[in-house]
């Protein structure tokens, strides 16, 4: 079925669910109807019986035979009926037997005995219901009991039930015939508004992703839907922008290097330089390219890391070897422009080492080039119930909040004009991002009064045996990795 399409599929569907339940209904009014004529069929046959009782109690058997030959065969009122007249064990004073039916052999009801419908008896002759019983009556002659045996060969009922059977084929068929049609309609004009939707999504592309699909006039089942698909747009929008925005930031951060190498060697080839001119100018195309080099090397990290599956060494680390490693390294930094480095917490957290020394470099690197002359760059650890809390703050200029949401984004700068050839290319704070990803953590910042914070969140994990070996030294430490 899968090959139908959605509306021949309901179509099909309603049209069986019709036929199944017009075959129900059918089937039981064809049993209910059976059932009826036969209890009819019975009582008439047990009243012609109880006619016959009657009418040979005051009548002579013989005279009745021999006067009125014919007034059992008009009881009968038919040539499919069949009737015996008998004293027990003796010739048949009367035969009515027009269509030839055997003589059924059964014990008659005595005379008596009350007559009901179970002493009614059912067999197929010629595959047409026949129906008989046999009973005794009292007579003016001796032996004074008559046998009457007497059945019917039902084909006037045959007939009526094979009629009204063929009837209720009929009406099944046409139903179910008539509901594939009307329910192919229905399902036509009931599917018009997921044919507008297909139409609207199939007029978005890469060149208009802002526009969103109306769900004023949507169906409710298809509101969910509409919904969904508008924030799955809101998603490619975003991604879609954030990607042309990063191709041209990368681009312009690829051409200032690059222009600076060639120019600078255009200008050496311009003439015959002194040997050490081409020194110099190595050692400045030795730098661009260490810049370049680093850039891609980001990239890379970046790519890496927003692969799902990953996988990272994450182990126990004691945060105050890490807080003296960091203070070790930034300590000459901050001197230079007359800041102080504060760091407060104990306790252990569960991360990649080289990671996580990246993460806090690439911060602590920010917080001292922005934080204001002779003001404290603190790093401090909280832990909360099942995570560790790490952050860095320094005091400086605030950043406004719309810029807040965006730090973390590939070469966004809160602030362009601040950005030198000398410094970094706007790759820190999404590499911190793509590492607290990688952690399954949080990361946030935040910047009012003076004062900016970033805050990164790390899960704890299971304590395993190897994370012990290398608590005790027996493994080197990562260096910090310059950001």
């Amino acid at each position: 079925m899968s090959r139908f399409s959605l509306t021949a599929r309901l179509s099909i569907i309603l049209a069986v669910l019709t036929l199944t339940v017009m075959t129900a209904v059918g089937f039981i009014m064809y049993r209910t109807l059976e059932r009826q004529l036969m209890v009819r069929d019975d009582g008439a046959l047990v009243t012609r019986v109880e006619q016959i009782r009657a009418l040979l109690h005051d009548e002579d058997v013989l005279d009745l035979i021999h006067n009125k030959p014919q007034l059992f065969a008009n009881m009968l009122g038919n040539t499919e009926s069949l009737l015996v007249l008998r004293f027990p064990g003796r010739t048949p004073l009367i035969e009515v037997n027009p269509g030839n039916s055997p003589v059924p052999d059964i014990a008659a009801v005595p005379a008596d005995g009350k007559l009901s419908l179970a002493a009614v008896h059912h067999r197929l002759q010629d595959d047409i219901p026949f129906i008989y019983t046999a009973a005794q009556a009292r007579t003016t002659r001796p032996p004074y009991r008559l046998e009457i045996i007497t059945g019917r060969l039902m084909m006037e009922r045959t007939r009526m039930l094979a009629s009204y059977r063929n009837q209720i084929f009929a009406v099944v068929a046409g139903a179910s015939l008539l509901t594939m049609l009307l329910a192919g309609l229905v399902a036509r004009r009931g599917l018009l508004p997921l044919h507008r939707l297909a139409a609207q999504t199939g007029r978005i592309g890469s060149k208009n992703l802002s526009i969103r699909i109306d769900s004023e006039d949507a169906p409710r089942e298809l509101k969910a839907l509409i919904d969904a698909f508008n924030l799955m747009l809101d998603r490619l929008e975003l991604s879609f922008t954030q990607l042309s925005q990063v191709s041209a930031d990368m681009a312009h951060d690829l051409r200032t290097p690059i222009a600076t190498l060639m120019g600078q060697t255009e200008v050496a080839l311009s003439r015959p330089r002194p040997a050490e001119h081409y020194a110099r100018l190595l050692g400045s195309n030795f730098e661009e390219l260490g810049r370049l080099s680093k850039m891609i090397e980001n990239m890379l990290f970046l790519a890496r890391a927003e692969q799902a599956g990953h996988a990272i060494g994450r182990v126990w680390l004691d945060i105050d070897d890490e807080f003296a490693t960091l203070n070790d390294y930034f300590e000459g930094p901050a001197q230079e422009r007359d800041l102080r480095l504060a760091f407060s917490g104990a306790g252990r957290i569960y991360a990649d080492p080289q990671l996580l020394r990246r993460a806090l470099a690439n911060l602590l690197a920010n917080a001292i080039q922005y934080a204001d002359a002779g003001s404290t760059v603190t790093l401090s650890a909280e832990h909360q119930a099942g995570h560790t809390i790490l952050s860095v703050s320094n005091l400086g200029a605030d950043i406004r909040e719309e810029h807040l949401a965006r730090l973390f984004e590939r070469f966004y700068r809160a602030d362009a004009s601040r950005t030198t050839a000398n410094q970094a290319s706007g790759l820190g704070l999404a590499i911190v991002r793509g590492i607290m990803t990688l952690h399954q953590g949080g990361w946030r910042a935040t910047s009012a009064a003076g004062q900016t914070c970033f805050q990164l969140t790390f899960p704890h994990g299971e304590r395993r045996h190897d994370d012990d070996v290398r608590e005790n030294g027996e493994e080197a430490p990562a260096p910090i990795e310059r950001p």
